[in-house]
């Protein structure tokens, strides 16, 4: 087993996900080259088609992300942080989450949402260091994704991705780069590879 860090773990889960599968894609805004770092290397590898900069619309990358999934698309739709995610919420809401209901099960929503939330000691400010998850614990139809450490990262995410239901997966924000630089909370571990 190697010993790597969480970013590495989420990584390699999308790589693995997006070599599987021709559908799966990933999306949203600075995700080719900048952002956390979670994507980089992979527009090299699966190009600007699956690996996809957005403009700075939440409710665009959201939207777009259930129509593709609608579509037969497997999208993982990055929103940098949770604090963002409630301008896309009717998407969320209304869309993602109620489809299969509306459609009484003719329609899915195989997306996933991943999205950093919460903070450290560095001062993340008010709109950029919310924990919102339990907003979301009672909407029928969605499902949520918290891991705790690399092992629980990599096999969550290739798991949501594989779901055949819209899946919010919230990144401790500590977790990914620059925070983990300065926290004792940076967590590494073993992983089968």
């Amino acid at each position: 087993m190697a010993k790597i860090m969480y970013i590495e773990a989420l990584k390699s889960a999308l790589r693995e996900e997006m070599r599987k599968d021709e559908n799966v894609f990933v999306m949203g805004e600075d995700v080719t080259r900048y952002g956390f770092g979670i994507n980089r290397g992979l527009v090299d590898e699966f190009g600007p088609d699956r690996v996809r900069n957005t403009p700075i619309s939440e409710a665009a990358i959201i939207g777009s992300a259930v129509g593709a999934a609608l579509q037969g698309m497997r999208p993982v739709a990055e929103i940098m942080f949770v604090d963002f995610i409630m301008i896309g919420l009717d998407q969320i809401v209304n869309q993602a989450a109620k489809m299969s209901y509306l459609s009484n099960g003719e329609l899915s929503v195989p997306m996933v949402i991943r999205t950093p939330e919460g903070t450290e000691w560095f001062g993340g400010g008010t709109q950029h260091s919310q924990t919102l998850h339990s907003m979301f614990m009672n909407i029928p139809g969605l499902k949520l994704v918290i891991p705790s450490d690399p092992y629980d990262a990599k096999g969550l995410l290739k798991s949501s991705i594989r779901d055949n239901n819209p899946v919010i997966f919230f990144d401790r924000i500590v977790h990914l780069p620059p925070f983990f630089l300065f926290s004792f909370w940076s967590i590494s571990t073993q992983i089968p590879c």
